[in-house]
């Protein structure tokens, strides 16, 4: 899912006055994947939180240690 886009492709397609749609393309596909790396990264973060709260409620600790882990690490990444 993660693309990526250059300044360089995108001031190329703007700089095609034939093609105005082909950098409406290029940005519509910049935000559509920052769309769903948002969305895909909100969904992992909730389901890390359910998932820490059942581990505290069952007080397993390793659970606990490696989802904290992956929620910091995906905190890290978005950072």
């Amino acid at each position: 899912m993660d693309k990526y886009y250059s300044y360089a492709d995108f001031l190329k397609a703007m700089g095609r006055n034939q093609t105005v749609s082909e950098a409406e393309k290029l940005l519509n596909d910049i935000y559509m994947d920052l769309f769903l790396n948002h969305v895909h990264r909100e969904q992992r973060k909730e389901r890390l939180l359910t998932l820490i709260d059942g581990a505290l409620d069952q007080k397993d600790e390793g659970s606990f240690v490696t989802y904290a882990s992956e929620l910091r690490q995906l905190h890290q990444d978005s950072v």
